[in-house]
C-alpha cells in the first residue's frame, strides 16, 4: 500500500471526536509547512534598499563613471 492508502485506512478507523483532533493537527502541520517556506526571490528583492543620492536613478551612468560623486557628510 501507498501512504496515502495507509492514512485513509487508518482514517476510517478512527471515531468522530478522534477525527477533528487529527483535522486540528493536519492543519496546524500545513500551516506550520507554509511559515517555514523559504522566501521567494521577489521577497528577497522587494526587501533591498539603495543608499544613493536623490538623482541617482536619473544619473547613475555619470555615477558608475565617476564623473559625478556621492557627497558625504561627515557628521
Amino acid at each position: 500500500m501507498i501512504t496515502k492508502e495507509l492514512i485513509q485506512a487508518e482514517i476510517d478507523n478512527m471515531t468522530g471526536d478522534d477525527l477533528q483532533e487529527l483535522y486540528n493537527l493536519i492543519k496546524q502541520f500545513v500551516w506550520s509547512k507554509r511559515q517555514t517556506k523559504k522566501p521567494s526571490l521577489m521577497s528577497k528583492l522587494k526587501s533591498i534598499s539603495i543608499k544613493a543620492p536623490a538623482d541617482f536613478a536619473v544619473n547613475h551612468d555619470l555615477y558608475v563613471v565617476g564623473e559625478k560623486r556621492a557627497e558625504s557628510n561627515p557628521g
